[in-house]
């Protein structure tokens, strides 16, 4: 009689499950964002160009396809932070004046730091002045390098224009942006893009002021001190090579290879003297090799080898290869405006062309603080109205559709953040 069969595909196996679990534990600590248009199409074309680029330069933890409407408040975008894992909000709007503005937002409790972008480059602008551009590809499958530069100033104090606290702050709001790297565990292949941020010095009339520039860039590496025509050979180059190019060259109408490599009228092609590249650096990568695992029993009869030979171990292959930075875009100028506690709703923390003094900070804190009773005060009075509502609704005691309705508005007036209005409020106190 056959041998029953038994079902394994449909039975996780115990380590799958550990597996499993680690790596949900690991996307939960992973940083995530959404870049968010408000006020959908009225920010204009070139606004949403630049929002599309900016989630490009995001991925690949962003949200891509979102799709903004008009009828969208700040209140819809909050509420889904917590279920995806959202820890950090882009909000690109236009004001009444005509300027751009970018909010980088803290889920869940702030903070959030107020960008005005001064001017602004699309990536369609940034690959017409290259001579070479390079398209991102299979680039943004990893997140970017974040690169920051300048940011903490040695003689900041926190009596100074800019805070030393302020310097602090937005250093970690950027650096929290992307998933820390580990240099020892961290493959050199994964490492792709480079975000770089670079605080510009303060010129004699913007003393004071907090300007950051935005750059994109890819890397592209290609081997040193070998002909152009020999890496047109090696299919380690193949993959950075642009698609318009044929992989390997035709050699048809030749009757040796070496006619290829020696011959500079060859095929159409340059000298293949040209060795040297347009670069900005040169690193040595050791080359990535697999090796088999050895058990104790080899590992002990090598290093007996290695000593009846007194020769040292063989280093692995390390090759020489040069480092260039292609930019992908976009451009940004960023000029932070001001710092609020809360996510776009909280008292102001710092302003760049306001100043208050003690007793108009310590009101200011007070009528805040009065501000949040109240508000916590209808919150709770407005569950006890639902709660009891609901409970007369099931006795059979409750009004019909229109109190329904009510107590709907009613539950929207104080869930509903009208983040304009809140900043209106903030300029008429300030």
């Amino acid at each position: 009689m056959a041998k029953a069969r038994v079902k394994k595909r449909t039975h996780v196996k115990p380590q799958n499950a550990s597996a499993a679990a680690k790596a949900n534990a690991a996307m939960s600590k992973t940083p995530k964002s959404m870049v968010i248009r408000v006020g959908a199409s009225q920010v204009g074309s070139s606004v949403s160009q630049l929002v599309k680029d900016v989630r490009t330069m995001m991925e690949p933890h962003t949200a891509v396809r979102l799709k903004e409407r008009k009828s969208n408040r700040l209140r819809d975008y909050t509420v889904m932070t917590g279920p995806l894992g959202v820890t950090h909000l882009f909000l690109f709007s236009k004001s009444r004046t005509g300027n751009t503005n970018l909010r980088l937002a803290v889920t869940p409790r702030g903070p959030t730091l107020h960008f005005q972008v001064e001017n602004y480059s699309l990536c369609k602008d940034v690959e017409r002045a290259l001579k070479r551009p390079q398209s991102g590809g299979q680039d943004h499958k990893t997140p970017p390098l974040l690169v920051m530069n300048n940011f903490n100033s040695p003689d900041a104090t926190e009596d100074s224009k800019v805070p030393k606290r302020l310097e602090t702050l937005t250093t970690t709001i950027f650096q929290s942006l992307f998933p820390p790297i580990n240099p020892q565990a961290t493959p050199l292949t994964s490492i792709r893009r480079v975000m770089l941020l670079n605080r510009e010095p303060a010129e004699s009339e913007e003393e004071g002021s907090y300007i950051l520039s935005l750059r994109h860039y890819a890397i592209a590496t290609k081997k040193t001190g070998v002909s152009k025509r020999i890496r047109r050979l090696d299919p380690k180059e193949i993959r950075n090579r642009d698609k318009k190019k044929t992989a390997v060259p035709n050699l048809g109408k030749l009757e040796d290879a070496a006619d290829y490599l020696l011959d500079p009228s060859a095929a159409g092609y340059t000298s293949a003297s040209e060795t040297e590249l347009d670069t900005d650096a040169e690193v040595e990568v050791a080359e990535s090799t697999t090796k088999r695992v050895l058990n104790k029993r080899e590992m002990q009869r090598q290093r007996a080898g290695e000593k009846d030979s007194k020769k040292p171990a063989s280093a692995p292959g390390v090759e020489k290869r040069a480092v260039k930075l292609v930019e992908l875009g976009p451009r940004m100028k960023l000029r932070l405006m001001k710092v609020e506690d809360e996510v776009c709703e909280g008292k102001v923390m710092w302003h760049d062309f306001i100043t208050k003094s003690e007793q108009e900070v310590k009101s200011l804190d007070k009528s805040w603080d009065r501000r949040r009773k109240e508000k916590e005060q209808r919150k709770k009075q407005q569950k006890e109205n639902i709660e009891r509502k609901k409970k007369d609704k099931a006795k059979g005691n409750g009004e019909e559709e229109e109190d329904d309705d009510v107590d709907m508005d009613d539950e929207e007036n104080w869930l509903s953040d009208e983040f304009e209005g809140e900043e209106e409020e903030e300029e008429e106190e300030e």
